[in-house]
């Protein structure tokens, strides 16, 4: 897949707006605290990386952007819509229609191909398209992550890696404004997590908002922008370089394993 350094272009209207975020589990003494007081705004284009120590909040954090959990408290707006406001189900069609959403485990269904894992996402998504339409969009986007030959193989039988771009495409197979990855490479060996952290990049580099989650310093050093979190805080949001170096950043991150 071409991955060529020229600039993706960040459209300087705000994708992500969240004011005051908080979620807590439980109340009292034994209240657990996964955020508090988050406030923060990603723009259309960008790719974000949130960084911290385990139990930063960060995945937490990751998880109120996709939709996946719930505020306890402060506004939450995604794409144009103030989500913290849904229900449960209609957060959930939401979800299918807006994020795109790449796990650490892959989460595959393992008696499904990976042709019909990505249909699945086009099903759930709830557009409405039929049997022949969810099955060449599902190709074409396995074509692009570089899977044309894996179409009909179960996940047992495909590498770490090319699970994980099973993944991805499952993720960009409904064209969501926003794709959130939590710690995209943190199953993969080094070779695998560069191709896949690539393909992230690309994503971006075509207009997709991408957040990702990761505990790699290097390979947040090419986002566009680094969230710091600590103790379910904001701790400080760092610009980096303009994002034409992306392609140079990430190789030189993933062949050193020291931020570029």
């Amino acid at each position: 897949m071409h991955t060529g350094p020229e600039p993706h272009a960040v459209v300087h209207e705000p994708l992500v707006e969240a004011r005051d975020l908080t979620r807590i589990w439980g109340k009292g003494a034994g209240a657990q605290i996964g955020v508090t007081g988050v406030d923060l705004r990603i723009d259309r284009g960008e790719l974000v990386a949130i960084v911290g120590p385990s139990g930063s909040g960060k995945s937490t954090l990751g998880a109120l952007i996709a939709g996946i959990d719930t505020p306890t408290s402060g506004s939450l707006v995604v794409a144009g819509t103030r989500i913290d406001r849904m229900k449960v189900d209609q957060l959930a069609a939401w979800r299918g229609a807006n994020v795109g959403i790449v796990f650490q485990d892959f989460h595959l269904l393992p008696t499904l191909t990976a042709q019909e894992n990505v249909e699945l996402a086009i099903e759930l998504g709830g557009s409405g398209a039929g049997r022949r339409l969810r099955r060449r969009a599902a190709r074409t986007m396995l074509d692009r992550v570089g899977l044309g030959g894996h179409h009909r193989k179960l996940p047992a039988q495909m590498s770490g890696g090319e699970q994980q771009r099973v993944g991805i495409a499952r993720a960009l197979v409904t064209q969501p404004a926003l794709l959130v990855a939590d710690e995209p490479t943190g199953a993969l060996d080094q070779a695998n997590g560069h191709v896949v952290f690539e393909l992230l990049t690309a994503v971006a580099r075509n207009g997709t908002t991408v957040v990702f989650i990761t505990h790699d310093l290097a390979l947040a050093a090419a986002a566009d922008r680094i969230v710091s979190m600590i103790d379910g805080q904001v701790a400080s949001v760092t610009a980096q370089r303009s994002s034409g170096a992306l392609a140079t950043g990430i190789t030189t991150a993933m062949a050193t394993g020291v931020a570029p």
